[in-house]
């Protein structure tokens, strides 16, 4: 009789993804037997799915590639158990979906805006592959206002949340607009309150940088310095909330060296 390989090689046999299957049986029995997973709703999740986002890309920021598989896993959790609410709705509710409508959504969009690689369309290149996809987007987005009564007319800006962070919706609205033609010298100050704000995303976009990104990589110098020259106060015996200004651009100048 044949003995039977271990759990870790008998996965390796298998198609990555099959443990997806176990994953939405766990939230199934939980959502039957624990009172506090029974008990949410898409409104009272909402909070959690914000939260576990942010905490991924702490991990992504922080290079931290071992806890990253956890983190995804937190994330992963909340679309789940998003669907699985969805999924006790009757049938004939339009609000009534599954796990597999959400992997086939994202898998008929993916497929539907990457001509290039699933259908017989030649790129010449990135810049190429940026135009399809909006053209693409902007069809979908025309098709979709027809469907819900509309005339098809749409704005390059439809589809942009404004509840992301003020300065990811900048760098979006910006890139969204320069990208559909608008020129770029028309984006910058509009002399109103935060128009210097909006003119410093734009002037990191134009070098190619993530204004996001790189505001959190100043906060996190800052954060450094300010506790290295908190540090350093303590050392010489001085209480940090104590400090006078002058000490503290002394400790500040030590941070920096």
């Amino acid at each position: 009789m044949t003995p039977t390989p271990p759990s870790d090689e008998r996965d390796q046999e298998r198609p990555q993804g099959h443990r997806m299957l176990r994953l939405v049986e766990v939230m199934e029995t939980l959502r039957r037997e624990c009172p506090w997973d029974s008990s949410q709703t898409h409104e009272s999740l909402a909070k959690y799915l914000i939260q576990e986002a942010y905490e991924t890309l702490e991990t992504i920021e922080q290079g931290d590639v071992a806890l990253l598989r956890e983190e995804l896993g937190d994330v992963l959790l909340q679309v789940v158990f998003h669907a699985a609410i969805a999924a006790e709705r009757p049938r004939e509710d339009p609000a009534h979906f599954t796990v597999d409508d959400v992997a086939d959504a994202i898998i008929d969009k993916m497929t539907r805006r990457h001509p290039h690689v699933f259908g017989g369309v030649e790129v010449s290149g990135t810049d190429e592959v940026w135009s399809n996809w909006e053209a693409i987007k902007a069809a979908e987005r025309s098709a979709k206002a027809r469907r819900e009564g509309g005339d098809g007319a749409t704005s390059v800006l439809d589809g942009v949340p404004f509840a992301q962070p003020a300065v990811l919706l900048a760098y979006e609205l910006q890139k969204r607009a320069v990208r559909n033609g608008v020129p770029a010298d028309l984006v910058g100050d509009d002399g109103g309150e935060g128009g210097e704000l909006f003119a410093a995303v734009a002037a990191e976009r134009d070098q190619g940088r993530d204004a996001e990104t790189d505001l959190r990589s100043a906060a996190r110098r800052f954060d450094a310095r300010v506790r290295t020259a908190e540090d350093a106060a303590r050392a010489e015996g001085h209480e940090p909330r104590e400090l006078s200004e002058e000490q503290w651009r002394a400790y500040w100048a030590e941070a920096r060296r």
